[in-house]
Parts: structure tokens; C-alpha cells; sequence
């Protein structure tokens, strides 16, 4: 048999130059997947301190048109009315359910207060916003042009 006519032999498959550029490609899709959930996910987590100091701004509220005067300690935040607001955090810690952020009064008399949410463990990381307040007057800190609120 001529050598000219030789059928040559077709190689099928992936070179491991093609596979590696592969594997390079999905590990930076991989890497900024992870990073944008993480932003997620605190993000989302944000919303157990806001919706706690809401929840203390509304029931201060309502307490003070009772009481003519706010409460001021966190045992008082979660004790059941007409003693307390019963909204739900560790009145030991001063923990949210979720863990994420611990509620602390930063001023508080009886005619005025201001209560912080302040992140803890993994929320730590939302440096964006690491601490949230409000106070008597509604005064969200921090303010706009802030996202955190």
C-alpha cells in the first residue's frame, strides 16, 4: 500500500490545553457567583435588624400614648404588653432571632430613645452597613443617601 494514501488517524476528544482553559473559565464564573450571593445574602439579612427596629419604633409608639413615657431596657423590648412592647428578641442578649444583629438602646429616657441593631457573626461582614438606628422621631441612621434603609 502507497503511504500517500494511507488513511490518516483523526483524533477525537479534548487537548488538555482546551480542558484546563475550560476549568480556568468556570472557576472565575464560580468566584464571582459566590461573591454576588454573599452580597445576597447580607443584604437580605439586613432586614431582620430592620424589620425589629420597626417593629420596637411602632410598639414605642403605642406604649408612650398608654404609658406617657418609652421603655427603656431591653428586657422591657421583649416582655409582653402592657408591661413591656413583646417584640420578639433575646431579652438576655439583646439578640435577634436569627442571631444576625444584637439590639442595644444608645440613649434612652422616658421621653426619648434611640436603638441600634449592631451585626454580629457572619452578618459582621456587611460593612456597608454594620450598624442601623432609629430613634423617638423616626430618624433612620444611617440616613440617605445611604441604601441601607
Amino acid at each position: 500500500m502507497n503511504s500517500k494514501h494511507r488513511p490518516t488517524a483523526r483524533h477525537s476528544g479534548f487537548s488538555l490545553i482546551e480542558l484546563m482553559i475550560v476549568v480556568a473559565l468556570m472557576a472565575i464564573l464560580a468566584t464571582l457567583a459566590t461573591q454576588s450571593y454573599r452580597r445576597y445574602t447580607l443584604r437580605a439579612n439586613r432586614t431582620d435588624a430592620k424589620s425589629v427596629l420597626l417593629q420596637i419604633q411602632v410598639a414605642q409608639e403605642k406604649y408612650f400614648l398608654q404609658n406617657n413615657s418609652y421603655v427603656t431596657t431591653l428586657a422591657n423590648i421583649a416582655a409582653a404588653p402592657p408591661a413591656g412592647l413583646g417584640v420578639p428578641v433575646n431579652a438576655g442578649t439583646g439578640a435577634t432571632l436569627s442571631g444576625n444583629y444584637t439590639i442595644a438602646f444608645t440613649a434612652a429616657t422616658p421621653t426619648s430613645y434611640t436603638i441600634t441593631a449592631t451585626a454580629v457573626g457572619g452578618q459582621a461582614a456587611d460593612t456597608t452597613c454594620p450598624t442601623l438606628s432609629v430613634d423617638q422621631s423616626g430618624q433612620k441612621t444611617p440616613g440617605p443617601p445611604s441604601s441601607c434603609w
